[in-house]
């Protein structure tokens, strides 16, 4: 069930979701958060669909809120709502509302969303583009439990990861993060199968790809061992390898699909590694809604400081080769003056006289 409203206020929405509700024969409330998107019209589409399908697991109220871009300043000074309220099969499990704001009304979209969040449920505040380098000081992040942005998405991706670790609140996450918790956990699965020490690890995946830089920076903060990244040719994460007293440990996913896992002394295991839709990494993020420490240690722990500590091991590898190289040089040019010594010949015997 759909229900168009033009040039409307959040009362009218709110009498139109009880009388869609009680259209279709569904007046109790089932919804178990609050969802706000904040798009454009040309994300919009696929974030709802995203979100529709993450509602067959968290039955929810969906906001959409799309900013209208107003082209004349006529426009800019008329204020305006427009609203498609959808119920039922067009909505999933929950509710669906879709927010179109025009002129001075996109700056004040908190006001419009406020008096439909769904009473004494958790808020959560979803940017699949576009997303402010604070979110937690935004005026519709400021109504949210958890704030969760995408990187990715982002024009310079990496300076956009650096911005987050330093406006960090808890509450805040990120796709990005979402998206390499299968690799965190067959590593650490990797991990418990052998006694062992790692003493150096190396990520490789795309350029400008921010799972890399955060899969490294939370292997970097949890084995407190210098930690490499080198490009591939994606897509996304391609291998991680860390050097043990007992061996490397490799998990490599050349395909996007299936990843194959090497211990030292153990056969490769192919093991399923296939990159997920952003269905479920909404799925994902919903479960949860208090803050991910885990994520906050790993954000906190700074690209520098990742760049400086895996430096210092490049340094001190090469360090340690020109020590090899020169203790070889020394021993072969004390060998060689040895070597080189010729010999002492036999003293010639007198022919016998005739």
């Amino acid at each position: 069930m759909k229900t168009d409203l033009t040039d409307t206020t959040s009362s009218k929405i709110n009498k139109a979701l009880v009388l869609g509700r009680r259209a279709i024969g569904t007046p109790a409330v089932g919804m178990v958060l609050t969802l706000v998107i904040v798009t454009d019209e040309e994300n919009a589409y696929d974030a709802l669909k995203a979100a529709n399908e993450a509602s067959r697991e968290h039955p929810s109220r969906t906001l959409v809120v799309i900013k209208r871009v107003s082209r004349s300043p006529r426009d800019r000074a008329k204020a305006r709502l427009d609203a498609e309220v959808r119920l039922g099969a067009d909505a999933s499990t929950g509710e669906t509302v879709v927010l179109r704001l025009y002129g001075e009304v996109v700056d004040h979209a908190q006001s419009v969303v406020l008096p439909l969040l769904l009473p004494d449920a958790p808020v959560v505040v979803w940017w699949p583009v576009n997303s402010p380098t604070d979110p937690a000081n935004d005026p519709l992040g400021a109504l949210a439990q958890r704030r969760v942005t995408d990187t990715y998405a982002a024009e310079q991706p990496i300076q956009e990861l650096a911005a987050r670790a330093d406006a960090y609140t808890p509450g805040d996450t990120d796709l990005s993060w979402t998206r390499i918790t299968p690799w965190r956990s067959m590593l650490a699965a990797a991990l418990d199968q052998v006694v062992c020490e790692v003493t150096s690890a190396e990520v490789a995946g795309e350029e400008f790809n921010p799972s890399v830089e955060l899969l490294a920076m939370w292997l970097a903060e949890r084995l407190k061992v210098p930690v490499r990244r080198s490009k591939s040719a994606g897509p996304g994460l391609t291998s991680v390898r860390m050097e043990t007293n007992t061996g490397p440990i490799v998990l490599h996913r050349p395909d996007a699909s299936l990843a194959t896992l090497s211990i030292q002394g153990q056969p490769d295991r192919a093991v399923a590694l296939k990159r997920r839709e952003t269905a479920e990494l909404i799925a994902e993020e919903l479960r949860r809604l208090d803050p991910d420490d885990t994520y906050a240690a790993a954000l906190k722990f700074g690209l520098e400081r990742l760049d400086e500590e895996a430096a210092g091991a490049a340094a001190e590898a090469a360090a340690e080769e020109v020590a090899v190289a020169e203790e070889v040089a020394e021993t072969v040019e004390a060998e060689a003056p040895a070597a080189r010594k010729p010999s002492k010949k036999a003293p010639a015997k007198k022919a016998a006289g005739s």
